[in-house]
């Protein structure tokens, strides 16, 4: 189940809270785990932060957010691990920019290295592509990897994803959901909690 939080674009899941950046909350992840963990009310763990995120993507997205607020939600999340008495900052993903003309929204998503295999990726993923979808001018959910990286597939594939060749940049590989896919993995979802 995944539903958007009335406060702050938050999108829930059952685990997770996706919270979406802010120019203040990454100036706090580029000063620091401590300024990050005090501006998100979170604890941030050592083994912070995921692969792939780093100081210029970090940069890269402040700067976006910068430049149009109407934009805010189709850029990156922190994600919130709700767990009894505290928040713990896991991982971070989200859009690569709103919707493009024909309706493509990119994702992408990261968990830190000590909570990966236990499916916060694929939850992640999924609350992303329910919220993508929630918007009628999305056409499709696009996602890519390399080819090395299974676990990354598989949670593509978990999401309903399915491979359609090369990306965006050579050795990338691109998967995609679309709307009318989503729709159909929807009803069957629906219809398979009706049974039970």
């Amino acid at each position: 189940m995944h539903r958007m939080s009335p406060s702050a674009r938050s999108i829930l899941t059952e685990r997770l809270e996706l919270l979406p950046a802010t120019p203040p909350t990454l100036d706090a992840a580029l000063a620091g785990r401590t300024r990050l963990g005090a501006a998100l009310v979170a604890q941030v763990p050592a083994s912070w932060p995921p692969e792939f995120l780093d100081d210029d993507a970090l940069a890269f997205t402040r700067e976006r957010l910068g430049e149009d607020d109407a934009h805010a939600d189709w850029w990156m999340y922190f994600f919130l691990l709700r767990e009894p008495g505290a928040r713990v900052l896991i991982g971070s993903g989200g859009y690569k920019g709103p919707p493009a003309d024909d309706g493509t929204v990119e994702i992408g998503y990261g968990i830190v290295g000590d909570r990966r295999l236990r499916g916060y990726a694929s939850e992640a993923a999924q609350g992303l592509i329910a919220r993508a979808f929630a918007w009628p001018r999305v056409t499709r959910v696009i996602g890519e990897t390399l080819p090395a990286l299974s676990g990354s597939i598989a949670v593509m594939r978990r999401c309903g994803m399915q491979s359609v060749g090369g990306g965006s940049e050579p050795g990338v590989i691109r998967f995609e959901l679309t709307r009318a896919q989503y729709a159909q993995r929807s009803r069957a979802g629906e219809q398979r909690v009706q049974r039970v």
